[in-house]
């Protein structure tokens, strides 16, 4: 019996592609949504745990008894001082923006110092066994001592309250740039020596071009915390030495039972520090290629 083969149709099947044309408007609030949204994800958190933390503030307090004043009150006690933050009068009586300068002046020269001089030891200590067990012992002993207890010695050697400060800065910067360097030197990986090895490279070129690139991502959290300790030692530093600077401002409040000035002095401190330690991380982020941690 035979079998009749089954018809096929010869025809294919017609599939249709369509594409979708997204025009440059769409792209771009596209775009602008997912900015904002990305924004709203970084911005709200902070601002709704702020707004709770002012609240919480303002209730505990609102009793006429508390030693320390709510916001609503720092505000308009401190409203003179926030809005004319330029005022200049006599001697020491200015806007709180020309006793941050004084204090990032100081800030400014010791950590740059210490910067410079840190990085020099941190590179011999870190490439030099000698030098290393001749003053890592060294270095442990006087990165304990604290800041302020350099400050009678340092008003003792210069007569003066502005380089004895920047010295205060430059002493308790120095410690963590210099541990940090070795660590980073140290730690370069073997690899790398032997390129230097087979280039041939001389000292200079090896210290430019492998050296300092591959310890650069260490070198630069020592930098960070080095500003960060830099900023602190100088507000307490300013305490005793005196003359025109956040740290003698908020102690001159104090003597003078301003609270809200010395809660407003605290903020701008805040602020400030942390504008420091990210500069140093878009730094380090800019020279490391985002190998340093931010």
């Amino acid at each position: 019996m035979a079998v009749s083969p089954i018809p096929v149709n010869k025809k294919p099947y017609a599939v249709k592609i369509m594409t979708l044309a997204v025009s440059p408007k769409t792209v771009a609030r596209r775009s602008l949504a997912q900015w904002l949204s990305s924004l709203a994800g970084h911005i709200l958190p902070p601002l709704i745990t702020l707004a709770f933390l002012m609240v919480f503030w303002e209730i505990i307090c609102s009793s006429p008894t508390a030693s320390v004043p709510p916001p609503s009150r720092v505000v308009s006690e401190t409203w003179e001082l926030i809005i004319h933050p330029f005022y200049v009068g006599q001697g020491v009586d200015q806007g709180l923006f020309w006793h941050i300068l004084a204090s990032l002046k100081r800030v400014a020269f010791g950590y740059c110092l210490a910067a410079i001089a840190g990085i020099a030891l941190g590179t011999l200590v870190g490439q030099s066994d000698w030098a290393m067990r001749g003053l890592d012992p060294i270095f442990q002993v006087l990165r304990t001592v604290p800041p302020l207890a350099w400050l009678p010695l340092s008003l003792a050697a210069f007569k003066d309250g502005n380089p004895s400060a920047i010295f205060v800065i430059f002493i308790t910067a120095i410690w963590p740039i210099i541990i940090n360097t070795a660590v980073g030197i140290r730690n370069i990986p073997q690899d790398y020596q032997n390129v230097a090895k087979v280039l041939r490279l001389n000292q200079f070129e090896y210290f430019t071009k492998i050296m300092i690139p591959a310890a650069a991502p260490y070198i630069f959290t020592g930098l960070r915390i080095g500003i960060g300790l830099s900023w602190l030692a100088i507000v307490a530093a300013e305490m005793l030495i005196g003359g025109v600077g956040i740290g003698f401002f908020i102690w001159d409040a104090w003597n003078s039972s301003r609270i809200s000035d010395i809660i407003l002095a605290l903020i701008y401190v805040g602020i400030v520090g942390y504008l420091l330690d990210r500069a140093i991380a878009f730094l380090a982020k800019t020279v490391t290629r985002n190998t340093a941690s931010a």
